[in-house]
């Protein structure tokens, strides 16, 4: 039988977890702006190092020309996007028009093959196709809008990322004065894989986002939808929200397909060619790319990308499985808290390759240092 100590620590923790949900849900605001700060900083830090190292820019010079960059790179990349989706919702009522059209035919065609009598219903007033395709336009078009202006409203985040780069000698001996119990080298070696962990991540889904964009667009290209190169990188752009992303992206370009082309087979056509291209990614690209260094199961994968959307929507979404990497590791090197690093890791035999391949490099070391 469990003892009462046992039963009061459970409910202890069970509380406690409750307890930062709901923080994270009511800190939401600050947090969010903060994550996406920490990610952009790693992103631009090797250009602040390279500043700083190779054309001997003082600190704060160099944290002024990397924000500037970054600044610039991103309201380029919103601004050619925001332009190209506003004349996507411009023509939408001609869009409209043809697929309403196309939808009559549809029926038409079901009418005679089945004998199915529904004009007088599909004629009536409480049915107007324009207005309800019409109508879905403008709904794509507030989600297009609510998504892309995710990062536009975090107005703190180019503040907290000047100070992350002015000040990160600060934050670190920060570290250590908190956590002064540990040797300075097993904190730099947590600060060191949490870094390289993210910096990992996001050049893997850099280059990710170019091979899949530029397949993306290869694809459009070939069954000749219109503006390819930009639905093909858009929908690679949307991998940055996994799973959900890749058909956001493919359903944009199906309604160009639909509403251009005499054919509906160039929308299935599309829609074909972003999912085995969305296949090639998650089974070829991404893993051969990124390989284990983001080394989360797919089970926790899944499972952190639905749990963070209902925490903080589109934008938990997108830091799921950094902050769920950043976890692994502190888990990892948290006595108590060792399975829990275990359970966010890989499957039991990729994590016992991973140990024989240690053993193999630890070997070889100790043999070469015999040897000299």
């Amino acid at each position: 039988m469990y003892s009462k100590n046992h039963i009061t620590h459970s409910a202890l923790s069970l509380f406690s977890l409750i307890a930062v949900v709901f923080i994270l849900y009511v800190l939401q605001p600050f947090l969010v702006p903060l994550f996406y700060a920490v990610i952009f900083s790693v992103m631009i830090f090797p250009i602040q190092k390279f500043l700083e190292k190779k054309w001997r820019f003082n600190r704060l010079l160099a944290t002024i020309c990397s924000l500037t960059i970054l600044i610039f790179l991103t309201v380029l990349l919103v601004f050619l996007i925001s332009t190209r989706l506003e004349n996507f919702i411009d023509n939408s009522e001609e869009y409209s028009k043809k697929l309403s059209e196309l939808f009559r035919k549809s029926i038409n065609y079901f009418e005679k093959s089945f004998g199915v009598g529904n004009n007088r219903i599909l004629s009536g007033t409480d049915l107007k196709t324009e207005n309800i395709i019409k109508n879905n336009f403008d709904k794509i078009g507030v989600v297009i809008s609510e998504s892309g202006s995710i990062l536009g409203n975090l107005v703190l985040v180019p503040v907290y990322i000047f100070f992350f780069l002015y000040y990160r000698v600060f934050f670190r001996t920060f570290i250590y004065k908190v956590f002064n119990s540990h040797p300075k080298i097993f904190l730099n070696n947590i600060i060191n894989k949490i870094y390289l962990i993210q910096q990992n991540y996001l050049l893997g889904l850099l280059k990710v986002i170019i091979i899949v964009g530029c397949l993306n667009s290869i694809g459009l290209l070939l069954l000749g939808i219109g503006d390819p190169f930009f639905f093909g990188f858009l929908g690679a752009f949307l991998l940055l929200i996994p799973y959900i992303g890749i058909i956001v992206g493919s359903l944009l370009p199906a309604i160009i397909a639909l509403a251009t082309k005499d054919s509906a087979w160039y929308a299935f056509g599309v829609i074909g060619v972003f999912g085995f291209i969305q296949f090639l990614e998650g089974n070829f690209i991404t893993p051969k790319i990124t390989g284990s260094k983001v080394s989360i199961n797919p089970f926790i994968a899944i499972t952190s990308l639905l749990l963070f959307s209902m925490l903080w929507g589109i934008s938990g979404m997108v830091l799921a499985l950094p902050v769920v990497a950043t976890l692994k590791i502190l888990f990892d090197h948290t006595p108590g808290y060792e399975a829990y690093g275990f359970l966010i890791g890989e499957s039991l035999d990729k994590y016992l390759q991973s140990r024989s391949k240690q053993r193999l490099k630890k070997w070889e070391k100790i043999r070469k240092m015999k040897h000299e």
